[in-house]
């Protein structure tokens, strides 16, 4: 037969083409997952609707649902309860630290999306170390570590998971119920939280926190007052078509005019002698500004309070903000984004690891990971917590937290997690009776839904599921597994359990966790028919390995979360997750192996 009319051949040649593109990162996972998809469809190895299918498919609508539910949590403040526990409870030892933490932590993210509890955890952690003075480089890789683990113990815990059970629904084993994952993901959890009690001190750094204070960005010699003299050029001009911002590396952050005084968007003032201006500026431009443009730079003392707390006066606010790896901003700087004009916000420093950058900030190519110092009118740094690309460090307390509702909050979930737990409702209509409770009891408003979603997580799965279908259609699986099957013939059944363990891992470290699941969970269930082997021990092996990883800090999106806040070093993840990854490689296929057996049932 023709190769290229081969269908097997033609998704064999898709899937390589994936692999490549989500290594080589090309383009961002989720609008690479939607290529793929796009090209399937030219190639005519699914139909269009096949195609689009992923956009109605309940495992991608429950995952979405569950974005909603966790942000209902968040909003509520019912995790914030948990941070006086964390103080009471803590310790001054570093072991007992980590345990205290993941105890906490760990229970929650089995119900609740993880990047939801590291997103709020995060700050709450760094509190605790400052006041413990404590280096968060010891505890912020074991806050990422034990909410993936925690992740694993109920089928809520992770986008994975779901996606997992619809994938073993669509092949005709049914969906995983609730707490299929229970009896491995807690042994799993206590084994990897003691382990990271006891090596975490060991292994990971002392190193000082780059986000460990605000006043680590020591910006008193950058941020300045200059008042406009009635000599100024400046005098009847608007701050844009004074084009100062553009020509000189300096941010108007302030105009005070008398008594009042006017924040952001402050582009179309039109500036008047006496006008005292806000500015962030190195020495060098700051001196050119005053002989070039004829304003007087008023003298330190004038500052009443420290510069952190001049920034926070009125509708003014700072905030430290976190790039994510997903982010489309990262290679890209702030003045070919347009940082400013888009969100209405002004970057005043950039650090990045032990590097802080004060200077030509616009001319800095963005990384994963880079904490940025914002300033800008609240509602803009409100703004900022909708978008998927950043993480809002500061202030704590951007929006109110709704307390007087979290008992509600806490009532719905346990209500979704019953109903579904004993098949009274199937965990979509659970979920979806859930996300409209929320809304109905003023836990959530109407408008936050649609930026509690990670919609970047939704494409993905929405992309990868025809992927999924086309190595169906076509016969790909089948002939893989075939082929597997016949080469891991005399391999023990266990032996077997582990290869996949070991295999789906290290594609999640290279593609992403539901990439690899989508790829390996039908082969795996596939060789294990041929075999005469239990699919649901693969199918779970490949859920659990895809969802386990360690080994760097693009891995896993909580991974990424903390990478920069916690100052640490790609190396540092590797360290402590290669021995993590080698206990649960074989402890994981042998627990599935014990409480689900490896012959067909």
């Amino acid at each position: 037969m023709d190769l290229l009319h081969n269908p097997i051949f033609l998704t064999l040649a898709v899937l390589t083409v994936a692999l490549v593109a989500f290594m080589a990162e090309w383009l961002p996972v989720d609008l690479t997952a939607i290529a793929v998809t796009t090209l399937l469809i030219l190639l005519g190895l699914v139909t269009p609707e096949e195609g689009i299918a992923g956009f109605g498919n309940s495992a991608t609508i429950t995952v979405l649902l569950m974005f909603i539910l966790s942000a209902g949590i968040a909003k509520t403040g019912v995790i914030q309860v948990l941070r006086d526990w964390l103080v009471q409870w803590g310790g001054h030892q570093p072991s007992r630290q980590i345990l205290v933490m993941g105890l906490l932590v760990g229970p929650i993210t089995a119900f609740i999306n993880n990047t939801a509890v590291v997103a709020v955890f995060l700050p709450i952690v760094e509190d605790w170390c400052r006041k413990q003075e404590i280096s968060p480089s010891k505890l912020l890789i074991p806050l990422s570590y034990t909410t993936v683990l925690g992740g694993m113990i109920t089928l809520l815990g992770t986008s994975t998971n779901i996606l997992a059970s619809g994938l073993a629904k669509d092949l005709g084993y049914g969906e995983f119920s609730l707490f299929a994952f229970t009896p491995v993901g807690i042994l799993t959890f206590a084994v990897g939280l003691v382990y990271l009690a006891l090596a975490a001190p060991r292994l990971l750094p002392d190193r000082k926190s780059p986000a460990l204070s605000l006043m680590d960005y020591d910006l008193k010699d950058y941020v300045t007052e200059v008042v406009v003299t009635p000599a100024s050029s400046l005098i009847g001009q608007t701050l844009k078509a004074s084009e100062i911002q553009r020509k000189y590396d300096i941010d108007v952050l302030e105009l005070i005019r008398g008594r009042t005084r006017f924040p952001q968007p402050l582009a179309d003032k039109v500036l008047e002698a006496g006008d005292l201006l806000l500015i962030r500026s190195g020495r060098e431009d700051l001196l050119k500004l005053r002989d070039q443009r004829g304003l007087d730079i008023v003298p330190e003392v004038k500052f009443s309070q420290p510069w952190q707390d001049e920034l926070n006066t009125g509708e003014e606010q700072i905030a430290e903000v976190l790039i994510l790896s997903n982010a489309r901003l990262v290679g890209s700087t702030l003045k070919e984004m347009r940082f400013r004009q888009r969100y209405n916000a002004t970057v005043l420093a950039i650090r990045r690891g032990e590097e802080l950058v004060r200077e030509r900030l616009g001319q800095v190519p963005l990384r994963f990971g880079d904490l940025l110092l914002v300033q800008g009118p609240r509602d803009s740094l409100t703004g900022l917590t909708t978008t998927r690309e950043m993480l809002v460090m500061e202030p704590r307390e951007v929006e109110s937290l709704r307390l007087d509702r979290a008992w509600i909050a806490i009532a719905i979930i346990l209500a979704v997690i019953m109903v579904s737990a004993l098949n009274l409702l199937p965990i979509l209509v659970a979920a979806l009776v859930g996300v409209l409770a929320m809304v109905l009891t003023g836990c959530l408003k109407p408008g936050e839904i649609y930026g509690a979603v990670r919609w970047d997580v939704i494409f993905l799965l929405a992309g990868l599921l025809p992927l999924g279908t086309a190595m169906d259609h076509s016969g790909t699986t089948a002939w893989l597994a075939n082929h597997l099957a016949t080469w891991s013939s005399g391999l023990p059944g266990l032996v077997l359990l582990i290869v996949f363990y070991l295999v789906t891992n290290l594609l999640t470290e290279v593609l992403s966790n539901n990439a690899a699941v989508v790829l390996m969970l039908p082969i795996a269930a596939g060789v294990a028919k041929t075999l005469e082997l239990n699919p649901m021990a693969f199918m779970v092996v490949a859920t659990f390995a895809a969802s386990n990883s360690y080994l760097t800090p693009i891995g896993y999106q909580t991974n990424t979360m903390v990478y920069g806040p916690g100052g640490y070093k790609f190396y540092d993840f590797t360290r402590i997750g290669l021995p993590l990854n080698a206990i649960l490689t074989l402890l994981t296929p042998l627990l599935i192996a014990g409480f689900y057996g490896l012959e067909p049932r």
